[in-house]
């Protein structure tokens, strides 16, 4: 799995239309009307994700690998 920062992940999901509702220290809640869901991503700078993180916010966005 390709790699992404917090911000770059960030740029993707407002891209396909989730919106930035709040920041919480150095954690961006996004939200996108239709969805239950929030996806909470934290940003530290160009620190990767983890997978497992990435992999899961990938899921309720329902984002592929293609789409990073």
């Amino acid at each position: 799995m390709k790699q992404v920062s917090g911000k770059e992940f960030l740029r993707i999901l407002q891209y396909h239309g989730w919106r930035l509702k709040r920041i919480s220290g150095s954690h961006h809640i996004l939200t996108k009307t239709g969805h239950q869901e929030r996806i909470v991503i934290p940003v530290h700078g160009n620190h990767p994700l983890k997978p497992g993180l990435l992999k899961h916010q990938m899921k309720i966005a329902g984002l592929t690998e293609a789409d990073l």
